[in-house]
C-alpha cells in the first residue's frame, strides 16, 4: 500500500495548481487513494472535547493525535501513509517540485478533528517546519467554508483554499507564509491531515512518524 500511495501522491503533485501570491503555494486534488481515505475514516479517533483554542493548536497538546511510531504499529493505514511520505521517491519529488530541502528532516503527520469553536490565528509555520501539506478529509455542509485562510500579512486576508474531500494545500514556510482559520461555524467535524517535515531538533519526538530515521 505504501508504494501505491506514494505513486498516487506524486501524480497529484504533478497536477498541482501553482499560485504565486501572496506567497508560493500549490492547490492539489485527488491526493490519496480510496483505500487510504477509507482506512483513515475507520481510525478509532473521536473529536476531543476542548474549549477555546486561543487560536493555537498547542493550547490543547494532550488531545492531539499523530501518526507516530505507536500508531504506525497498530494501524496499517498509518504506516502505509507514513512510509509513502518518508520514501525517497516522494521526498525527492517534493524537493524538486517545491525547491525545498527535506533531507535530514523528520516526518510529522497530525490527524485533526476540529469542531465548532475551533480557530487559528494567522501564523507562518516558520522555524522548525521545513514543509507543510494540508489534506482535507471532509466536505463542509452547504454554505460553510472550511478551507485554510491565506493572508498577505497577520491582518490582511487574501483568500481561502478550496476545502473538498481529498483536496489540499502545500507551501514552504517562510516569513510571508501567513495562514490560519478565521472564526466561523463548523457544523459537524472538520477532519484533515497536517503533514510537516521538521528539523532534527524537534523536541516532541512522539509526534514523529519515524523518530529515529531522518529523511534520506
Amino acid at each position: 500500500m505504501a508504494e501505491a500511495t506514494a505513486a498516487w501522491l506524486r501524480e497529484a503533485l504533478a497536477r498541482a495548481e501553482p499560485r504565486a501570491t501572496p506567497y508560493r503555494h500549490w492547490l492539489l486534488a485527488c491526493m490519496l487513494p480510496g483505500t487510504v481515505l477509507r482506512g483513515i475514516d475507520a481510525l478509532p479517533v473521536v473529536p476531543p472535547a476542548i474549549g477555546d483554542t486561543a487560536g493555537r493548536r498547542e493550547t490543547h497538546n494532550s488531545t492531539r493525535w499523530f501518526f507516530g511510531a505507536g500508531q504506525r504499529a497498530q494501524f496499517p493505514v498509518c504506516h502505509a501513509l507514513a512510509a509513502a511520505l518518508q520514501s525517497r521517491a516522494m521526498t525527492r519529488a517534493l524537493e524538486d517540485h517545491c525547491a525545498v530541502r527535506l533531507r535530514g528532516g523528520f516526518l510529522r503527520i497530525e490527524y485533526c478533528l476540529d469542531t465548532d469553536g475551533f480557530w487559528l490565528e494567522p501564523h507562518t509555520d516558520i522555524g522548525a517546519k521545513l514543509f507543510t501539506m494540508l489534506i482535507y478529509l471532509t466536505d463542509p455542509p452547504v454554505g460553510e467554508d472550511w478551507g485554510t485562510d491565506i493572508y498577505v500579512s497577520a491582518t490582511a486576508h487574501a483568500g481561502t483554499a478550496p476545502c473538498r474531500r481529498n483536496h489540499g494545500l502545500i507551501f514552504v514556510p517562510g516569513a510571508d507564509s501567513w495562514h490560519g482559520f478565521a472564526r466561523r461555524p463548523i457544523t459537524g467535524v472538520r477532519r484533515s491531515l497536517i503533514v510537516n517535515y521538521v528539523t532534527p531538533d524537534w523536541r516532541a519526538r512522539h509526534e514523529l512518524a519515524f523518530p529515529d530515521i531522518a529523511v534520506a
